[in-house]
């Protein structure tokens, strides 16, 4: 069990205004997803990018522009989204956000 607000923030890399918090990854010994805490500032962006695992998102809190491939949607609290291994994708904050992500640990540090 841990509380988040324990979990100390970092930056994401070439992601101004964006933290995150690695809730449960490889040090916990969990054995297969690693769970984040992302927070955005309001116009941050997440740039497109993409890697071989999957995400599963949770929007906690504000509002995010997500694009992946060709999809493109605005999602706000309480919206999940699933974005598919290999597949660029990208964020950006509409208003302070925060959202949970869960990935394979494959994708973890």
């Amino acid at each position: 069990m841990r509380k988040v607000s324990d979990v100390e923030p970092q930056p994401v890399v070439d992601a101004e205004g964006v933290t995150v918090r690695w809730i449960f990854s490889k040090p916990e010994n969990v054995p297969n997803f690693a769970m984040r805490y992302f927070h955005m500032k309001k116009g941050s962006v997440i740039k497109e990018h993409f890697h071989d695992w999957e995400h599963e998102i949770y929007v906690v809190k504000g509002r995010i522009i997500v694009t992946a491939g060709e999809e493109k949607a605005e999602v706000s609290e309480g919206y999940a989204i699933y974005v598919p291994p290999n597949i660029p994708h990208s964020y950006l904050a509409i208003e302070e956000s925060e959202f949970l992500c869960m990935i394979p640990l494959k994708g973890a540090p």
